[in-house]
């Protein structure tokens, strides 16, 4: 694994492919916030992290809440003074609004209006408010990171998969705007996903876990990113199930 310094922020870093990333930047050695909502769990995984001399800090937000996010942005400021990589991936998944979306999909005008509105302020909105408030501290700083996480395009089209699929292609496009809009001030976006279904909370109870990827699969695809091998790097989709395969490709590029 690279070696690696630095600070990071980690959103919707307690479970899931959040997680498995903050860990593999830890690992690496950088510092990294962890930001999720105010739970016990946010303390119990900062905690345990800490326990093993990694640079965990605890970054408690709620990524729909302007104010929470503005207050997420002062953390980082007093704690780093600063920041070299943003990892958007917050979310919430569709068994918010149908616990039985993978056997009795929903079509959209079934769907509750709080349902489509809380999948799309989190998954979507919560990216912009995010990646927003940050940017005084990468523009005063002329560099910066920035790695938002989507999905398949399949998930994007897939029936009975609104709001979720709406919400991941709006953040998709939102990253490929923020990339083009932040070329000239030398801050890069990238975009990265497992690329197929992943073995999370998102995925409901019951259905078997046979042939889901692992979270984990998102480790070296996100150190990558935030190494100097990546550096100049900018408008990339990388499929972490792909990752070893794109590297080769990127490397008879450059050659």
């Amino acid at each position: 694994m690279a070696s690696l310094q630095g600070t990071a922020l980690v959103t919707g870093a307690t479970s899931g492919l959040g997680k498995a990333m903050a860990e593999a930047l830890l690992q690496a050695g950088m510092e990294v916030a962890v930001a999720a909502r105010p739970t016990p769990r946010l303390e119990e995984t900062v905690r345990t992290w800490q326990a093993e001399g990694l640079r965990a800090h605890s970054a408690a937000v709620d990524v729909r809440d302007p104010q929470s996010v503005e207050r997420l942005a002062a953390f980082v400021e007093e704690e780093f003074g600063g920041l070299d990589l943003l990892v958007n991936n917050a979310g919430i998944g569709m068994r918010t609004v149908n616990p039985s979306f993978m056997t009795q999909p929903k079509a959209f005008f079934d769907v509750p209006v709080a349902g489509f509105e809380d999948v799309v302020r989190t998954n979507l909105i919560g990216y912009f408010l995010v990646a927003r408030a940050l940017m005084p501290i990468f523009l005063r700083q002329g560099r910066g990171r920035i790695v938002n996480i989507t999905m398949n395009i399949e998930t994007m089209q897939r029936r009975g998969f609104v709001p979720y699929g709406p919400a991941r292609a709006g953040a998709e496009a939102l990253g490929r705007i923020m990339a083009e809009d932040l070329r000239p001030y030398g801050i890069s976006v990238n975009q990265l996903l497992p690329g197929g279904a992943t073995a999370t909370g998102m995925i409901p109870d019951g259905v078997p876990r046979e042939g889901l990827l692992q979270p984990e699969i998102m480790g070296p695809p996100i150190v990558f990113l935030a190494s100097s091998e990546a550096e100049g790097l900018t408008g990339a989709r990388i499929v972490a199930k792909d990752f070893d395969a794109w590297l080769r490709e990127r490397s008879r590029g450059e050659s």
